[in-house]
C-alpha cells in the first residue's frame, strides 16, 4: 500500500515511517512547512523548524524514501495560530496542538495524500485505531501510557480515522528509540519538543500582544465578592487555575477562578473555590459519527496531564454536550478540551465553554 508518512523531524515520527517501509509499504514521506522563518522569524521553537526539515529529509533518505515539504504556512495561520490568539483574546486558555493534528494532519495532509493516490496518511502518534465488528473504527489510547496522545485526537471523523494508521500505538517510547538507534536513524537520541512550536519562549502573553497589540487591555482583579483587589494589564494574561504572577499581596493563596473578556475583569478566590462539579461543552464530535441516545456514564479528561473522573455525560443535540462530575473537580478552564474516555477507547471531546 501506498502510505504518506507525515515526517515533522523528530524521532517519533521518523520510526513511524521506518515501520511502514520495513512492513514493504510504499512510503511517501511528507513535511509540513508552518511558517516563514526568514529572517526574524528565527523565534520560532524546536519543533518544525527549518532543521526538522532537514533532518526528515536526512532519515528519508536513510530509508531511501521519497520525500517532500508542503508549504502549510497559509492553513497553520488560519487553523492554528489565529485561533490561538482569538481564544486568549477571548479569556479562553487554548490548546493549539489539537488544532493542529485535526485541521492540518487529519484533513488538509489527508487531502494531499489522495493526491498523490495516498489512501492512508500515518504520524508519530502514541495512539491506535481498531475496527469494531459492525466496522465503525474506534480511536484507542496508546499502549505507553506516559506517552499516550488520544486526548489531542478527538476531533478525528469516522473518515479520517479510516485514513489514519499510528504505527506507534503498540509501543513504548523506550522501544522507539532503541529501534531508531538499530536502524542507524540520524535523529535517535533527539530530544523531544515540548513546547508550542511558535511560542517556544513560554511566555504567551508576549506573543498575543505582538500579533494584536490591542490585547493590552487594563482591568480590574476582583475577589469573589467583587471587590477590587489590585489591577492588570490584560486578561490574556491569564488563565483559570493560575496561582503565579497574580501581583498582588495575601496572607492565603489565591487562585485565578473566572475571566471576563468583556469587562476585563480577574476574579481570584481560594482554591476551593476554583472546584466545580458541571461544565458544559461545545463543537463535540463523538468518535463513532453520531451522539449517544442518552446520557451516558463514561470518564472525563478536561486537561491532558489531569487524571480522567467518572461523569455523566449528556448529549445536548449533535455538537454540544453537559458532563457532571461524580466528585468537583479543579481550574475547568474555558477554551480546554474535555475528552470522554470508556477504558482504553476515546468516546469523543468538545471544548470546554
Amino acid at each position: 500500500m501506498r502510505i504518506v508518512a507525515a515526517m515533522s523531524g523528530g524521532v517519533d515520527s521518523s520510526v513511524a515511517a521506518a515501520l511502514l517501509a520495513e512492513a514493504g509499504h510504499e512510503v511517501v514521506g511528507l513535511s509540513m512547512q508552518l511558517y516563514d522563518q526568514r529572517g526574524d522569524e528565527t523565534r520560532f521553537g524546536s519543533c518544525c523548524t527549518l532543521d526538522d526539515l532537514h533532518d526528515a529529509r536526512r532519515v528519508a533518505a536513510v530509508l531511501d524514501i521519497p520525500h517532500y515539504i508542503m508549504n502549510f504556512e497559509r492553513q497553520f495561520d488560519d487553523h492554528v495560530v489565529s485561533n490561538f490568539v482569538r481564544d486568549y483574546m477571548a479569556a479562553r486558555t487554548p490548546i493549539p496542538c489539537v488544532r493542529c493534528n485535526g485541521d492540518l494532519k487529519f484533513a488538509t495532509l489527508l487531502d494531499r495524500a489522495r493526491g498523490l493516490d495516498a489512501p492512508v496518511v500515518a504520524t508519530g502518534h502514541y495512539a491506535r485505531v481498531e475496527q469494531a465488528a459492525d466496522g465503525t473504527h474506534l480511536l484507542k489510547r496508546g499502549v505507553d501510557a506516559d506517552k499516550d496522545q488520544s486526548y489531542f485526537l478527538f476531533t478525528l471523523t469516522q473518515p479520517q480515522l479510516a485514513g489514519a494508521r499510528f504505527p506507534l500505538g503498540a509501543l513504548r517510547k523506550p522501544e522507539v528509540r532503541a529501534y531508531a538507534a538499530a536502524r542507524a536513524l540520524p535523529v535517535a537520541d533527539k530530544p523531544d519538543s515540548h513546547e508550542i512550536c511558535f511560542v517556544p519562549d513560554g511566555d504567551y502573553a508576549a506573543f498575543v500582544e505582538r500579533r494584536t497589540p490591542q490585547a493590552v487591555s487594563p482591568g480590574r482583579i476582583v475577589d469573589g465578592a467583587g471587590r477590587t483587589l489590585g489591577h492588570h494589564d490584560g486578561v490574556h494574561r491569564f488563565t483559570v487555575g493560575q496561582r503565579k504572577g497574580l501581583g498582588l499581596s495575601s496572607h492565603l493563596p489565591l487562585y485565578v477562578t473566572a475571566l471576563d473578556a468583556a469587562s476585563g475583569r480577574v476574579t481570584v478566590g481560594p482554591r476551593q473555590a476554583l472546584e466545580r462539579s458541571t461544565l458544559s461543552a461545545s463543537a463535540v464530535n463523538w468518535i463513532a459519527g453520531s451522539p449517544p441516545a442518552a446520557p451516558i456514564r463514561a470518564t472525563a479528561r478536561i486537561r491532558y496531564r489531569h487524571r480522567e473522573a467518572a461523569a455523566c455525560i449528556t448529549p445536548l443535540g449533535d455538537d454540544a454536550a453537559r458532563v457532571e462530575f461524580d466528585e468537583p473537580q479543579a481550574a475547568i478552564a474555558p477554551g480546554q478540551a474535555v475528552v470522554f474516555y470508556r477504558g482504553d477507547t476515546v468516546l469523543g471531546g468538545g471544548w470546554i465553554d
